[in-house]
């Protein structure tokens, strides 16, 4: 069949995708659980969506986007259903919110793989997974700061410190209807430079602001700015929205061609890059409002204001600047099994209902290995079940990094261990 594998790669990850295996999703783990804690404290509560939609959904992002016009992954099902896969969060967090309309504000953080049919690079696959959070039915320029503030202090805390906040209003429709003339007309003043893409810039002008490409900087840095066209409103909530990033002391530059990948953006919209990352991948995360989205998709009015962050790209930039190194130790005890019997299954299944980590070798292996298998587990403490302890009602606890070593009588070695790693 046409696109089907050879043999050699045919139970190898598809292209454009990984798999991550300890210790490195350990990383992973304690990277999410720093997300949802700090979601917590903003007062977020998670939302789960299907990894495919109708692909309806996702054709509201803007269908002269890349993602929708060339990475979308979409088929029709055994029903005859037109469905995609999820290529962004925001879409199906709206979907969500129309079908079963929750109070608002709504404010929610989700986890989700995204696929999309790109050209795989560093930090970059055709599945990858984001962190978000999303505020719907809010039209307030505090909760810009809000959300900014939440993607923020989460980097910081990660141990970040070479990373950038570029801020930038698309303005409201009208505005931008306004300015989009304005900036067709300066294009076609350059269209021998665009060449085949004119059509795209006919398509969306804006987009063109967005583009890499070291040729078109010149013409693009002189381009009109969105920014002299906005409406008194837009104008009123972008100072606002200055103002309260600079009453919490988080630094930002404004910049003028920041407009994300997607058309439902309107007024504020925001970029987190790193310093440390390839200039071409160096977005860490980033959104802002789409105050009409909801609307499109059958919904009442509902101003929202969300954002994205990558999970490969911020732990390219974290190995950057050594931050969340991966746990050491997986486990708090190894059980050293030297008489063979049921007493090693039934204090480890003791140890692990009190909470205590712990780990023990399998197979009849000697004494010998077994210590070396608790030495490369890097657990804390080994405790050893031998026939002249048992015999003695004790069991042998050795601290693995000091070496020191005590009897402790066995039915008590439960509360022992359990207080000394910390569980309650």
């Amino acid at each position: 069949m046409p696109g089907s594998p050879d043999a050699r790669d045919a139970y190898r990850a598809p292209l454009g995708t990984h798999d991550v295996l300890a210790p490195e999703s350990d990383r992973w783990q304690e990277l999410v659980a720093r997300f949802a804690d700090r979601a917590r404290r903003f007062g977020y509560g998670l939302v789960l969506t299907p990894i495919f939609e109708h692909a309806e959904v996702f054709h509201r992002v803007g269908e002269s986007t890349d993602v929708v016009s060339k990475e979308m992954y979409e088929f029709e099902d055994r029903g005859g259903r037109h469905l995609a896969l999820r290529p962004e969060g925001t879409a199906s967090v709206v979907r969500a919110f129309v079908q079963h309309r929750p109070p608002v504000p709504w404010k929610c953080w989700y986890l989700a793989p995204n696929f999309r049919a790109e050209r795989p690079q560093k930090g970059r696959y055709r599945q990858h997974y984001q962190l978000g959070a999303e505020v719907l039915g809010v039209d307030d320029p505090d909760v810009d700061v809000e959300v900014m503030a939440l993607l923020w202090g989460f980097l910081r805390e990660l141990g970040l410190t070479r990373v950038r906040l570029l801020l930038n209003s698309m303005g409201d429709p009208e505005s931008r209807a306004q300015y989009r003339e304005v900036l067709l007309a300066y294009l076609h003043d350059h269209a021998g430079l665009l060449g085949d893409e004119m059509a795209r810039a006919e398509l969306n002008p804006l987009r063109i602001l967005d583009s890499k490409r070291a040729d078109w900087q010149p013409m693009l840095d002189a381009a009109p700015r969105l920014g002299d066209h906005l409406g008194d409103d837009s104008r009123a909530h972008f100072e606002r929205v200055q103002a309260g990033l600079r009453a919490l002391d988080i630094p930002f530059e404004l910049s003028a061609r920041l407009v994300r990948g997607f058309d439902y953006y309107t007024r504020t919209t925001f970029e987190l890059q790193s310093d440390t990352i390839d200039a071409a991948q160096n977005a860490l995360g980033g959104g802002g409002r789409y105050d009409r989205l909801a609307e499109e998709m059958g919904g009442p009015p509902t101003p929202s204001i969300g954002f994205g962050a990558g999970i490969e790209r911020i732990l390219l930039a974290c190995d950057a600047e050594g931050a969340l190194p991966a746990p050491g130790a997986r486990v708090d005890v190894f059980v050293v099994d030297l008489l063979g019997t049921e007493d090693a299954t039934v204090l480890l299944h003791e140890l692990r209902e009190r909470g205590v980590a712990c780990d023990r070798a399998y197979g009849g292996r000697s004494g010998k290995k077994q210590w070396s298998a608790a030495d490369k587990a890097g657990a804390t403490f080994g405790v050893m079940l031998a026939p002249r302890e048992a015999d003695a009602g004790v069991v042998a606890v050795k601290d693995l990094r000091s070496g020191e070593q005590v009897e402790v009588k066995r039915a008590e070695v439960g509360d022992w261990l359990r207080d000394r790693t910390g569980h309650e």
